[in-house]
């Protein structure tokens, strides 16, 4: 029977905890008050993701080995999503590799999917309708279907999403569950079936293995001083490399991302505080900064409050808005 759930937050620690087994860790780059929206629908054989944030952001999304993914823009948003250090258009899809780890960047409010199902299913189904099979490839490729398939699937995908948030009880009948799991399965077959949009997918690989290697030497030093040498050393890749890497999937600089990556684990440890026995020193100097009113400065500037204010401030709970068997 298929199974939809719908969440809304404000804060994205929580957000990025309802995602369940794909796991995305955020970083965000501007300011305002956090919100977003988590919809969820599980047929027999697709999983289907429908999410909604408002906040300019750095997300890399981890996915787990057993399942075939892919992910789109929806829309909702005036700039162009970065997938992979590629600017996707409304109709791209990203296909993307077992296990894999990838950056996207949004500037500001977004929409965004995902879906997934079993490489068995998924190769079963395209050999029966394309003659072929289609299987999740070694490296992430980034497909752009014709436009009338890509307006097909992202008008089944609309469907579905709206099956979701409208509460419905229509999904719980098992024909129409069917039918929407065979026309949007029928759907991606035809998209995943497209020419690759990236021209220089190899390159686009190379960079983001470096930036997994990066990513994974941040969370050994989060908490320590380092500086740029130090992780180039770690990495094993030049220092030009590692720049030019970092400004193609993330937009900053490397040293710049790890400053952001540090104000919002200190904004979440605010956040989370008892301000009658915590205080905004302390939670600065358990983050590295060492330099109380740079850190207040440039926290400001980055979240549009002050420290202090973020500490004082009451938790809102995140809430399940709707849910169905």
């Amino acid at each position: 029977m298929a199974k939809s759930s719908t969440f809304t937050f404000n804060d994205p620690d929580s957000y990025a905890a309802g995602f369940g087994r794909p796991r995305i860790d955020l970083t965000i780059t501007g300011a305002g008050d956090f919100r977003a929206r988590l919809s969820r629908l599980n047929l027999k054989h697709l999983e289907i993701y429908w999410l909604r944030e408002n906040l300019p952001r750095i997300g890399y999304l981890s996915l787990p080995p057993g399942q075939v993914f892919l992910s789109f823009p929806v829309g909702g948003g005036r700039r162009s999503p970065v997938f992979a250090g590629f600017a996707c258009q409304s109709g791209d899809i990203v296909l993307h590799s077992r296990g894999e780890h990838i950056h996207q960047r949004f500037g500001g409010n977004c929409q965004w999917g995902l879906v997934s199902l079993s490489p068995e299913h998924l190769e079963n189904h395209a050999k029966a309708l394309m003659g072929r099979p289609i299987t999740a490839p070694h490296a992430t490729r980034i497909l752009r279907p014709v436009r009338a398939e890509a307006f097909r699937f992202k008008g089944i995908f609309r469907q579905a999403c709206r099956l979701i948030d409208t509460g419905t009880k229509l999904i719980e009948r098992p024909e129409v569950a069917r039918a929407l799991e065979r026309e949007l399965l029928y759907a991606i077959i035809h998209c995943l079936a497209a020419k690759e949009a990236d021209d220089n997918p190899k390159t686009r690989h190379h960079h983001a293995a470096v930036m997994v290697r990066f990513e994974e030497t941040l969370k050994k030093c989060i908490d320590q001083r380092v500086n740029l040498p130090a992780l180039c050393a770690e990495i094993a890749v030049p220092e030009r490399t590692l720049r030019m890497c970092c400004t193609e999937l993330l937009g900053v600089s490397p040293m710049r991302y790890l400053l952001l990556q540090r104000l919002n684990k200190a904004r979440s440890a605010l956040r989370r505080a008892d301000a009658s026995t915590t205080s905004v020193t302390q939670i600065a100097r358990n983050h590295q900064f060492v330099e109380l009113g740079r850190f207040a400065v440039t926290y400001r500037t980055i979240f549009g409050e002050t420290p202090s204010t973020t500490l004082e401030r009451v938790p809102r709970p995140s809430t399940k808005s709707a849910e169905g068997a």
